[in-house]
């Protein structure tokens, strides 16, 4: 998620933001960047292709993911379940 907001979501004298949470059921990440209009879509990559697989190993790991368009620029975010606690 971080390459793609760093290769395509930024602009001049604007990066891309990491936020991260973590509850007792979920880790949650999300990335936020500037380009709003430039919203991430799954391609299939040729095996000699060096990018390509980002949005397919989010959608593998992750238990919940989504794209929200905010008032400037949009955040990738996604969520991880968070095994119980073999005590409790």
């Amino acid at each position: 998620m971080c390459t793609n907001a760093l290769l395509h979501g930024c602009l001049r004298d604007r990066l891309f933001r990491v936020e991260t949470s973590l509850t007792g059921k979920a880790l949650r990440i999300a990335v936020s960047d500037p380009r709003g209009e430039r919203l991430p879509i799954t391609r299939t990559a040729e095996t000699s292709d060096q990018f390509g697989r980002g949005l397919l190993l989010v959608r593998t790991y992750a238990d919940r993911w989504a794209v929200e368009k905010l008032t400037v620029g949009k955040a990738v975010w996604v969520e991880l379940d968070v095994p119980r606690s073999l005590d409790g």
